[in-house]
């Protein structure tokens, strides 16, 4: 009984251990990156594309200028299929490159999405 009860508090102990440590790296990934900068009164949002987008969502200021700017290195799936419905627009990005696509201001509180070819991966755009 008493090697019962020992093994169920090690066992509860570990378990704690590991959500502890679990949860920890997980508020390390999810550290705030920032991938918008100013470059001449606009801003430049960078994402890359291969297997999907990464970041998938973007913060970016409203009633501002911004540059959309992709890179991909050896992208041969569908994100090489860049749709962004809203502004009507699409392209076949290169397999290795950058591309730059240039998105009017935004109102406050848009929300601009873009997806592959095959509507499988997207990403978002939060204009605030």
């Amino acid at each position: 009984m008493k090697n019962t009860i020992i093994s169920i508090v090690l066992g509860i102990s570990a378990l704690g251990g590991v959500y502890l440590l679990g949860s920890n790296s997980q508020n390390t990934s999810i550290a705030q990156v920032s991938n918008t900068t100013m470059v001449d009164g606009k801003q430049v949002i960078e994402i890359t594309a291969k297997g999907g987008y990464s970041p998938t969502s973007s913060a970016a200021k409203a009633n501002t200028p911004t540059v959309l700017k992709v890179t991909t290195r050896s992208t041969f799936d569908c994100s090489a299929t860049l749709n962004i419905p809203a502004l009507g627009y699409r392209t076949n990005l290169p397999a290795t490159g950058e591309t730059l696509v240039d998105i009017p201001a935004q109102q406050p509180d848009t929300i601009l999405q873009g997806t592959c070819g095959m509507g499988m991966y997207n990403f978002n755009i939060k204009f605030n």
